[in-house]
């Protein structure tokens, strides 16, 4: 049996290059390959006693390429009848911009917290339900992540300043 990183490097293009035919998009084609391969690591012993090993991952790109084509289908045929969702998202401002890259520059428990806190604004209470776990470390989260955030923040502040 090869190793993974051998049938990756041996069959991903050609899988991609498979899937693009399929789906007439390269990164939904990626996507759907990149998924296959990620199902492979997470069940290690199964893809281990496969036959062929590009095969089986090539039918679960395939799968996993039909089933985002009919959620996808599913929408259109909705907002087909509906009509598009009203013109309330606002535009991709500066701010918004370094917010989104302050973000990402913090550690994923802490960037969870501070977005469900501050943007989608549910209280400690809810984000210690919906994540599963105690209130304290919610706050002690949110607490961490604003101190990091600060200094990043601030940073843009200055930017923004000489650029005046």
């Amino acid at each position: 049996m090869e190793s993974l990183r051998e049938v990756y490097d041996g069959c991903y293009r050609r899988l991609v290059g498979q899937l693009y035919g399929l789906c007439g998009s390269l990164s939904e084609a990626e996507d759907a390959v990149q998924e296959a391969f990620v199902r492979a690591i997470e069940k290690p012993q199964r893809f281990a006693h496969v036959d062929n090993p590009e095969a089986w991952l090539r039918m679960v790109a395939l799968n996993v390429a039909r089933s985002r084509f009919r959620r996808n289908s599913t929408f259109h045929r909705i907002i087909s009848r509906t009509g598009p969702p009203p013109d309330s998202v606002p535009g991709l401002t500066p701010d918004h911009v370094a917010l989104v890259d302050a973000l990402r520059r913090l550690p994923w428990d802490q960037r969870e917290a501070i977005t469900l806190h501050h943007i989608v604004d549910l209280s400690v209470r809810e984000i210690a339900a919906q994540l599963g776990i105690p209130e304290g470390t919610v706050k002690a989260r949110l607490t961490r992540g604003r101190a990091r955030l600060a200094p990043l923040l601030s940073t843009f502040a200055e930017e923004e300043v000489d650029h005046v």
